[in-house]
This record gives C-alpha cells, structure tokens and sequence, in this order.
C-alpha cells in the first residue's frame, strides 16, 4: 500500500506540474492575465483541469499511505515543472535550473518529513477561522505591495508567495472541512480566498519566471498550512535537537535553492 500511495502521489505531482507549465504558457502569451480572460483560452482551462487530476491524485495517496511518505513526493511537482515548461517553451531546461530546483526538493522534504503527524481531530473556532482568514489576508496584502516596486524576478516570487500563502489557509480551512469540525459559513469562506491566490499565481507565471515562481509557491503553501496548524489548530511542530537543526538546514537548503533559481531560470520575452 505504501508503494502504491507513493506512486499515486508521483502520479499525481507529474499532473499538477504539466498543469502549472500550461497554466503559465497561455499567462505569459494571454494580452491580460486575469481570469476573466484565462477562462476563454482552452490550453489554460486544460492546465487546470491537470491539476484537478493531479490533487485528486494526491489526495486518493493519503487514503493509501501517510503523510510522511506521500507529501514528500509532492515536491517532485517542482522538477517535472521545469522540464515541462522547456519543452512547452521549446527549449532545453538549463542544468542550472534543474540543479537549484533538486537542491529546493531537497530542502522541502526535510522540511516536510521533520514535521510530527497529527492524530487527533482538527477543530476551529469561529475566532479562529477569522484569525486564519484575516491573517492569510494581511500577509497576502503586504506581499501583493511589495510585488508592484519589485524588479520582475522579484516580482514574480513575492506574487506567487502571496498566492501560496492564501492557499495554505485554503488548505488549513479545508483539513477543518474534511473532519466535520466547522460551522456552515466555513464552507462559504473557503473559496474566496483559493480564487485570490489563482488570480495571484496568474500574475506571477505572466512574468515570465515560471521556474522560481513555481518554487516560491511550493515553499509558501506548505509552510503557511503547517504555522497555521500549529498556531490554530494545536498540531506539533519538530522538536528536539536533532529535528530543529535538520529544519534548519532544510529551510536553509529551499532559500538558497530558491535564490539560485531565480538567477538561473530564463525570463520570458512577455513580461507583464
């Protein structure tokens, strides 16, 4: 069953970057990114419906395998990505690019892996819910800010960082939904802030730096679901001396790796 999960869960990351890389091959080519206008264009519509499969993949994984096993085999998403944005751009992916995307899955499976599995029930308050929803928010403000001085590189991660930190409340709020621990406003709530974070994402593929966006949102999502697991809904974080230095490493493995990709990954000529 574990060789099972974990191949449903590789399954399902070639999916979701196949998806990603046709997402932002009509972003960057569309005259305006913006969903309105994304909707009408078939290649974009395919590149979600990939990624529909690819979640769904994902989450028919955990039934068969632990959290463990499974999501770090989600980080492959990152290293399909790029060799599929080459080819949709018709190149060949630069060493360099696929060297600083193997050094970011590295640094996300130790940062995944060292993260202790949560037994019990997730439950949220109403306050909560209002905290995480606010919270995500406010980050996600700060960064979309910060993205419209920023040169396009820059602009790009601090865009899909937004959008990966609206997800991962998306994700938090969701693990809440799935255990039957939530109020009936929760359900409504839950996918404002998933279309923002697309709308977002649209806008940091449409720069042209697909590979250290990608990365910046595979870095943000997880990371904000596990601070807002902890934080809300009293799930562990690693402890000890051993898991706090491999974290350490870990999250210092993914920035550098996210670095030397944003130096690495060509910038399309459609810059918006």
């Amino acid at each position: 069953m574990t060789v099972l999960a974990a191949g449903l869960a590789l399954l399902g990351s070639l999916f979701f970057a196949l998806g990603a890389a046709l997402q932002q091959s009509e972003a960057v080519s569309a005259g305006r990114p913006t969903l309105r206008h994304l909707a009408r264009r078939p290649r974009w519509l395919l590149g979600g419906l990939a990624i529909g499969v690819g979640t769904a993949l994902h989450v028919l994984a955990l039934r068969y395998g632990p959290l463990t096993i499974v999501q770090p085999m989600g980080v492959a998403s990152l290293l399909f990505a790029l060799p599929c944005a080459a080819a949709l751009g018709r190149r060949r992916p630069r060493p360099g690019e696929l060297a600083a995307a193997a050094v970011i899955a590295v640094g996300l499976i130790g940062l995944v892996t060292v993260v202790p599995q949560h037994t019990g029930d997730p439950r949220l308050s109403t306050g909560g819910a209002v905290t995480l929803l606010a919270g995500a928010a406010t980050v996600a403000l700060a960064l979309w800010v910060a993205a419209r001085q920023a040169p396009p590189a820059g602009r790009a991660v601090l865009l899909a960082l937004a959008a990966g930190v609206l997800y991962g409340a998306t994700a938090t709020l969701t693990r809440v939904l799935v255990y039957g621990n939530w109020e009936f406003w929760f359900l409504l709530a839950v996918p404002l802030p998933a279309l923002i974070a697309l709308a977002l994402l649209q806008r940091a593929y449409a720069v042209g730096h697909f590979g250290v966006a990608f990365a910046a949102l595979q870095v943000a999502d997880p990371l904000t679901a596990v601070a807002f697991g902890a934080l809300l809904l009293g799930e562990p974080l690693p402890t000890g001396v051993a898991s706090t230095l491999t974290a350490l490493a870990a999250a210092a493995l993914t920035a550098g790796g996210t670095v030397a990709l944003a130096r690495t990954t060509p910038l399309s000529p459609h810059i918006r």
